[in-house]
């Protein structure tokens, strides 16, 4: 067996032994797979089914609101089957409505046979059927009163609906002609000449850039610790240096170990997050229109990005005293890859700067947007395949660096 044949051989060993390791403890399991899995679906789902819950209960509420001036026929119809107790009253208001007075003491948390809104309305002359002032008393602080505001908003607005047609109709007018003089003509959609496909692999590029560079930068941060200097303050690190295999293997096997739980993360970030996105479009979503190239050049580019990323963290967790010290370094670094991901979600893709693509992170960024967007210009995907590759390796070279001081990587003991 040839020498490279046996160092990848001791590579993957070590890598094979710090997975093991990390299947073992549950809670590896459960915040690096299940949880990926799961986020996007209890955001999108489960969040949506509760806020219907939340709103279904506030509206089986019987809430009180008090109309004070008088109460137009049509549109005391309209509060009608809102579950609302009108009660009327003279409006005693003689400058703006929407000024409070003492009626700001008499709206309070809406128990019992309370005021939780209050109606007022004023009647002036003008050229339609009829023309109104109101406001509506509220207090944005109380669920009950925040809900009887937008009931009574929405009956008055429907009411202003009625109002105008009458005036159009008054002076034989429709409200196309009024409202929408200049309209297309047709379905606006059908004149869109981009595919659903297009669509959809837009809208993915300029999501699944920030995905990954924040999972990627947060899934690899615990692996990164614990196989440093984790392995220090348990006293395991100076005997694993004791075995024949070399350093520079060492470092490979962990950084093999630590991209595997990284990958396997995003990845279960993006089957949850198309999960969720399919159900709550019926199944109606329409698949990315992707070519394999496509598929290849996104692939490479999380690739590089995870080489670049996880060899930063190794380097910058060997270097800490303690875990809690790598804790909080590495805290606040996710900011340095995740600030230009989402940054770069804004740059203009249409006569783009070469430049773009030599900067770190962003030229990543760059590229898996013109990846999913079908957008092959080979001098930018030479420009940061080649500049990917040198972070890449120049962020291998400075962990190997680290993990060669004696100082760093023998126990606190």
């Amino acid at each position: 067996m040839s020498d490279a044949r046996k160092q990848l051989s001791r590579i993957i060993i070590v890598a094979k032994k710090e997975l093991v390791d990390f299947v073992r403890d549950w809670r590896t399991v459960l915040a690096m797979i299940l949880v990926p899995l799961l986020i996007f679906p209890a955001i999108f789902i489960a969040l949506p089914l509760f806020l219907q819950g939340e709103a279904a209960e506030l509206s089986s509420y019987e809430l009180t609101v008090e109309v004070q001036g008088e109460l137009p026929e049509d549109l005391s119809s309209h509060l009608d089957g809102r579950n609302l107790i009108i009660i009327e009253t003279d409006l005693l208001v003689n400058g703006t409505l929407s000024n409070p007075g003492d009626d700001a003491e008499r709206l309070n948390s809406g128990v019992g046979d309370d005021i939780h809104a209050i109606l007022r309305l004023r009647e002036i002359d003008s050229n339609a059927s009829q023309s109104w002032y109101y406001a509506i008393l509220s207090d944005s602080t109380d669920e009950l009163s925040l809900e009887a505001k937008t009931r009574t908003l929405d009956a008055i607005l429907t009411w202003e609906a009625d109002v105008i047609n009458a005036t159009l109709a008054e002076n034989n007018l429709t409200r196309d002609e009024a409202f929408d003089p200049i309209h297309w003509d047709g379905d606006q959609d059908a004149a869109d000449v981009a595919s659903g496909g297009d669509l959809a692999a837009m809208g993915l590029a300029m999501f699944i850039p920030l995905v990954v560079a924040m999972w990627t930068t947060t899934a690899a941060i615990q692996p990164s610790i614990d196989l440093t200097a984790g392995e220090r303050e348990r006293g395991t690190m100076e005997a694993l240096l004791c075995t024949p295999t070399a350093r520079s293997d060492l470092l490979f096997g962990k950084w093999l170990a630590v991209a595997t739980v990284a990958c396997v993360s995003v990845l279960g970030q993006m089957a949850g997050l198309l999960f969720a996105v399919n159900f709550l479009t019926g199944g109606g979503l329409e698949a990315p229109s992707i070519s394999t190239g496509g598929v290849l050049l996104l692939l490479l580019s999380v690739i590089l990005f995870a080489i670049f990323v996880v060899a930063i963290e190794l380097a910058v967790a060997v270097r800490a005293h303690s875990v809690r010290e790598a804790g909080s370094i590495l805290g606040p670094m996710v900011l340095i890859f995740i600030g230009p991901t989402l940054f770069a979600q804004f740059v203009n893709l249409q006569g783009i700067e070469l430049w773009w693509f030599v900067l770190p992170i962003f030229n990543i960024t760059l590229a898996m947007r013109e990846a999913l967007m079908g957008i092959y210009d080979p001098m930018h995907i030479f420009m940061w395949v080649t500049t990917s590759l040198a972070y890449a390796i120049g962020a291998i070279w400075w962990a190997s660096k680290q993990f060669n001081r004696e100082d760093l990587v023998e126990s606190l003991s």
